[in-house]
Formats: structure tokens, sequence, C-alpha cells
């Protein structure tokens, strides 16, 4: 357009095409820095969303450590540094944005955000970084060091996890022109105020993020290794407390769990303080004194919180030249359950056949074993009275009792993981959404028939059935990645049995990696 002879005219529509160019790139800058403004909007609401599931998680091990404080508090003591090492560097970078706001006078107007001054003079002196952008430098380091230290120290899978020197590095960096450059150079001299602020809040979201992902390691960590078979120890449970010569020895081997960090404020058996106390267990040692039934009473004490816990220690044994006293053995322990059927073994030492009576229960066929079904029973404990005859013709009867309790609350299930799950969004528009007692002496299978579905900034959606509708997938597919959505108020129902209400599902959350 500028070579060879022009006439007036030529040259008049030359600069209008100069003008017009001029205005189409001014436009397409206007709409890019738009798209910076409301990214970092989204992100602002990404990091409050990420704050929030921080608190409750603090909040939960707040519990935990009033519950178990000798599993937990150094727990929390290392989530405590973890947070506020997290929060004075998102603090700190939230102060550098309101400073560079303030350079403004409106700071919602993003068309007007073009400009790289406030950050280049914040940041860097005559081409080198200033104390003030190194003073940044350093916040950053401090938070990646310090984080890094605690994880090192006790927790190295998530070290390993959570790659804290990658997410949070200050190392020079090599641009495309193969030159090397300072970290915060390339990161952030001569950008558009409102992209250098985007940043920044990418940075904050980032932050609450790793914290997120280290305090859900910790929490679960902990809750793994308490159901860890490791922690278990096999039980001898004999058919009966007495045997005669030559008899077989019958009985079980059941796992008991045994947490060796339990302690007790006081133990009071028979009257008598016991100070016998090794890895959570209570050790007894007394005269069994003569023939005769006798019981071992007291109660096992326990500090919570502020109040003291009071567990009854109640049970009996026989000392007996010959049978004279009924052994009745619950298969699950001395509780039985609303809902299912309780399979009970009850005999007498030395009498082949006895009599067994109590509210819903009943024989199963084999000898000594019975079924007890206490679902329409509103008493929170039930008696089995038993009575047998030895050979000599002597009568003997005895009666035991047991609590009688509801299923626990079954928990929410996504691909039969549940509590906090991390999926891509495709995998969770196939999955099941299922439900699950975890660690419950029985197997029971559980029905879902529907659930409610979350997606953060979107109308909750009722589905039937146990897997996502359209509607559900629809609002999946709006939700952003890293995003967390939850599936509540579960209606699940015991496969054979739909008459029982169970207790309310615990939710499942499914962060998004997609």
């Amino acid at each position: 357009m500028a070579s060879g002879k022009q006439s007036p005219r030529q040259k008049m529509i030359n600069l209008m095409y100069l003008v017009f160019i001029a205005m189409m790139a001014l436009n397409m800058s206007k709409e890019v820095l738009t798209a910076f403004g409301l990214m970092n909007e989204k992100l602002d609401e990404t990091s409050a969303n990420f704050a929030e599931r921080n608190q409750a998680l603090m909040a939960g091990l707040d519990m935990k450590v009033e519950e178990q404080p000798a599993k937990y508090t150094s727990i929390k003591e290392d989530a405590d540094r973890i947070h506020q090492l997290s929060t004075e560097l998102s603090e700190y970078i939230e102060g550098v944005k309101d400073e560079l706001k303030a350079s403004v006078d409106d700071p919602t107007d993003y068309e007007t955000m073009d400009k790289s001054n406030a950050m280049d003079e914040m940041f860097f002196q005559s081409g080198r970084v200033s104390p003030r952008g190194q003073e940044f430098v350093d916040q950053i380091d401090q938070y990646r060091e310090g984080v890094a230290q605690i994880l090192s120290e006790d927790y190295p899978a998530i070290a390993s996890k959570v790659n804290l020197q990658q997410e949070f590095s200050t190392q020079e960096v090599t641009n495309r022109e193969n030159v090397t450059q300072p970290w915060l150079y390339y990161h952030y001299a001569g950008f558009p105020l409102i992209a250098s602020i985007t940043k920044l809040t990418q940075m904050q979201a980032d932050i609450k993020s790793t914290e997120s992902e280290i305090l859900s390691s910790m929490f679960s960590g902990q809750l793994e290794s308490d159901v860890s078979l490791t922690n278990y120890q096999a039980i001898v449970v004999p058919d009966k407390t007495a045997f005669f010569s030559g008899e077989n020895f019958t009985g079980k081997v059941v796992l008991g769990r045994v947490d060796q960090t339990l302690q007790f404020e006081n133990v009071i058996i028979n009257g008598q303080k016991v100070q016998s106390t090794e890895a959570g267990q209570v050790m007894l040692d007394f005269p069994a004194g003569n023939v005769g039934e006798k019981e071992i009473t007291g109660e096992l004490q326990f500090q919570e919180g502020d109040s003291l816990v009071r567990i009854p220690v109640k049970s009996s044994y026989a000392v007996i030249p010959k049978p004279n006293s009924a052994v009745i053995s619950a298969d699950k322990m001395n509780v039985v359950y609303r809902g299912v059927q309780n399979p009970m073994t009850i005999s007498i030492p030395g009498v082949g056949s006895v009599s067994a009576n109590a509210p819903g229960l009943r024989a199963a066929g084999g000898a000594g074993s019975y079924v007890m079904d206490v679902t329409t029973l509103q008493a929170r404990e039930v008696t089995i009275n038993v009575s047998g005859q030895l050979p000599g013709g002597e009568t003997v009867s005895d009666s035991k009792t047991f609590r009688v309790k509801d299923i626990p609350r079954p928990v929410g299930t996504i691909r039969g993981e549940d509590g906090s799950v991390s999926m891509q969004r495709n995998s969770l528009e196939i999955a099941n959404v299922g439900a699950a007692l975890p660690d419950f002496d029985f197997d029971l299978n559980l029905n879902v028939t529907g659930f409610k579905f979350k997606v953060p900034g979107q109308p909750t959606i009722q589905v039937n059935g146990s897997r996502l509708d359209d509607r559900a997938k629809a609002a999946l597919r709006r939700a952003g990645r890293g995003e967390s959505v939850q599936i509540y108020d579960i209606n699940a129902s015991l496969a054979g049995n739909s008459s029982y209400k169970l207790k309310k599902v615990a939710p499942v959350i499914i962060e998004l990696t997609n």
C-alpha cells in the first residue's frame, strides 16, 4: 500500500485500512482482557470452595482428637502447621492483588487493565528483580519447603503423591527462544495487569487445592490404618467353657481388633481397681474362687473431652468339678442386630440336648445352632433362657442378656469407593452408586433406588435408580475440572428385607480430575 506513486484518494483508502485493522486488534485485546477477568472470578470461586472443604476437614480432625487423642493429636498438629503455611501465603498474595487493583480506577472493568506498569514497577527495577519481587519469590519458597519438610518426616506416601517441588517451583525457566530467565520475570514481566492478577488467583487456588489433598490423605490414611488387618489378633473362642476328659476340643478362631493406643482412665473389676493394662488391654489375674457360678462385673472408664465415659463390664465363668452352668456363645459377639438373622450357638457342657427360648429365637437345624430375629423387638436388651438335664437327672439352667442394636449407618459408594473419591468425568457418568456397611459383621447386600446429585453452582437433581440420568450427566458436563460434586440422600434398602428402615446413608464426594 505504501509503494509507488499514489493518488490522494488511494492514500485515504490505505489510511482507512490501517485504522480498521487497528480497531480490530483493539477489540480482540478487549475480548481477551474480559476473558481473563471472567477466569479470575471463576478461580476465586474455586479457591473459596476448597477453603470451605479444608475448614470441614480441620473440624473433622478436631472431633477425632477429642475422641481418640492418642491417634490424632500429632496428625492435627501437622495439619495445623500446613494450614498456617497455606493461609499465610494465600493472604500475602491477596495483599499483592489488592495493591495491584488499587492502581486502576475500577478493578471490575477488565478492558482497562491492559497495562503492565503496576506489576512491573512492583516486582522489577532496571530489568532486574526488585526487593519486593524477591520477597514474593521467598514467600513461595518458604511455603513449598515448609510443607515438604512436614510431609517428608511423617507422610512419605503423601509427599510422593503431592508434587510440591514442581507445583510451586521458582527455578529459572528457558523460554522458546532458548533464553534462560528468572521465574518471576518469565511469568509476570510485561503481561497485562488482569492476566497477572489471574495468575496470582490461580496460585491461591493451587495452594487451597494442595492443602485439601494433603488433609484428605492424612485423614484417610489414619482411617485405613485403623481398619488394616495388621491391627487384628486371632482370638480362640471355645464352644463351651469346660470340657470333659476324652472329649474333643471344639471352638472357633475369630479376629478381634486391638488398639494399642487405647488408654483407660480407670478399670474397676469386682470392686477392685486394676492397674495391669498392656497395649490397650486389661490383664486380669485373681483367684477363681470356690465351685459355682462366678460373675465378673465392673466398668472401663475413658476420658472423652470433658466427660468421663463408663463402659460396663459384665461376664461370668464357672468353677466346676462337673458341668453345672450354661455356656451361651453369640457367633457375632455379645450383640444381636435388628434386620438380620443372628446366628447363635447355645449349649451346656456335658448335656447333649438343651432347651432355649427368647423372643425371635428359633432352632436352625444343627445341634446347638439357633437363629435369632429381633427386628420387631423394641427393647434394647434380650435375654436367652437355657435349661438342660445332666446325665444324673439334675436339671441345670442359665440365662444370658444380649444388647439389641440397629444396623449401623451405611456409607454411599461410587465404583465401590466411599468418602472422598477422585474420578474422571466419563467414569462417573457410567459408575454405579451404591451403599455399603464397612466393617459390619454381616455380609449384607444393599439396593439403591435413588439419590440426589449436586454440582456446585447448579440446582440439585433427584435421580431415580443407581446411575446418573441424562439431567445429571448434563449438569456434570458443566462442572469444572477439580470441582467436587456430591451424591447424597441415597435411598437404600436391605436386599430381601425392604421393610427394615436403614439409617440415613452417608454421602460420597467426587473430585473431578478432568
